[in-house]
């Protein structure tokens, strides 16, 4: 039994991550988690009832505790997750973004290029893979989408702790040899999102009957990919994948902000019925700084290479993801306690 280290486990991609590990290996798993706001034991209600399963909290910055971790469980593998990652904090706080995923990375990087010096039988079964975002790559307008040989272009303090920490990561394979692989990822939604992202906090605003605010015209187009969707490519990445390489992971769902909370306030209007259509609550709010027009992702290597392909059609994994807020307020309501209140972030 290979065991598997997964950091940001308790996040939102990182949790389903971990559920979907266990229901489609038999490996074991070892979580590290931080804990900070959007990271929370709640989400790994399941797994951790798993024997295969090891939570430790520590921050993936800390060198002596990465190094502990590593000779103590001695991974065959890292799926990177740990990041802060909200766009709109990015612009309000930029630091933690630099610390957690600049520095964070590196930490992790220099510890498995050292632990594999010491343990060099490991190296050749070891990957490290890094999961990153499309936003590296900046803006496109109406045509065209993102390959992995498109330029880093970022546009947030977001976007640009992940632009160098893959830059990082390539560096270590091509330096050192550390067998690595970035994976950029599109827009992802689905059960156990923190609430401050558009999906989420859409589907409870509605619910609750407050504004639904929307940034500028409403016109900003993602590429929405099911999280679980995602969660196999990472694994098959990590199966199949080729060290020093990377692979973009797309849903293929083109969708603009606005159509995005119509749909949710369509559906639910017809799974919980209110007087009126909730869309009367849209409210057009002053656009945030360096808003990137559209994202849109290529994904033909990693079906090609891998044989990946999303098994969620954005209809049925959008009504999939309402009906799971609905079930699972309490969940909601816990993890925002104390820390979140849906409030406009991001103003500069």
């Amino acid at each position: 039994m290979r065991t598997l280290l997964i950091t940001g486990g308790a996040g939102f991609i990182g949790s389903n991550l971990v559920q979907y590990a266990l229901d489609h290996t038999s490996d074991r798993l070892v979580i590290v988690d931080k804990l900070t706001y959007a990271g929370s034991l709640l989400s790994l209600e399941c797994p951790l009832r798993d024997d295969r399963v090891t939570f430790v909290r520590a921050d993936i910055g800390d060198a002596a505790a990465m190094a502990r971790i590593f000779a103590e469980y001695q991974p065959a593998a890292v799926l990177n997750l740990a990041a802060e990652t909200h766009v709109d904090r990015s612009i309000d706080m930029p630091q933690p973004f630099l610390e957690t995923n600049v520095v964070g990375t590196f930490v992790l990087l220099e510890t498995a290029r050292r632990w594999l010096a010491a343990h060099p039988d490991a190296r050749g079964a070891f990957r490290f893979v890094h999961v990153s975002t499309d936003e590296v790559y900046g803006a496109l307008d109406s045509n065209g989408v993102f390959s992995e040989e498109t330029p880093y272009a970022p546009s947030s303090p977001y976007a640009a702790s992940k632009a160098s920490a893959d830059h990082f990561v390539r560096a270590y394979f091509h330096t050192y040899g550390l067998p690595s692989i970035i994976t950029n990822c599109s827009n992802n939604y689905g059960p156990f999102q923190f609430p401050e992202k558009l999906i989420p906090l859409m589907i409870l605003n509605a619910i609750d009957g407050r504004a639904l605010p929307i940034y500028g015209d409403g016109g900003h187009v993602r590429d929405w990919l099911h999280v679980e969707d995602h969660c196999a490519g990472i694994l098959l990445v990590l199966a199949k994948g080729r060290p020093g390489e990377k692979y973009n992971i797309g849903g293929g769902n083109e969708r603009s902000n606005l159509d995005i909370v119509d749909r949710i306030c369509d559906l639910l209007d017809e799974l919980r019925p209110a007087v009126g259509s909730r869309r009367a609550l849209r409210t057009f709010v002053p656009d945030r700084p360096g808003h990137d027009r559209r994202y849109a992702i290529d994904a033909t290597r990693i079906r090609r290479e891998l044989g990946w392909a999303s098994r969620h059609t954005f209809e049925t994994g959008l009504r999939e993801t309402v009906r799971w807020y609905l079930e699972h307020r309490a969940w909601c309501e816990e993890v925002q306690a104390g820390r979140y209140d849906r409030q406009r972030l991001g103003l500069g």
